[in-house]
């Protein structure tokens, strides 16, 4: 079946309006599932880089701070 034979002879808002609904409708769940899912994982990439960066500048002003007081 091709689909654009299946629309050929249909108005334009069973084209454009009612089936992208139908779609919506029956797929809804499993989309904003996806997109929760992918904007969950996208915070706590986010997060875990932040506190790796954080991590990383606590360790080197300590270090830093140390070597210096070993020079006196």
């Amino acid at each position: 079946m091709d689909m654009k034979k299946i629309f050929a002879g249909m108005p334009w808002w069973v084209k454009w309006v009612a089936a992208p609904l139908i779609v919506l409708v029956v797929f809804g769940g499993l989309i904003t599932s996806v997109v929760g899912f992918v904007i969950g994982l996208l915070f706590k990439v986010l997060l875990l880089v932040a506190l790796v960066a954080g991590l990383v500048f606590v360790v080197r002003k300590f270090t830093a701070s140390s070597n210096s007081r070993g020079d006196w």
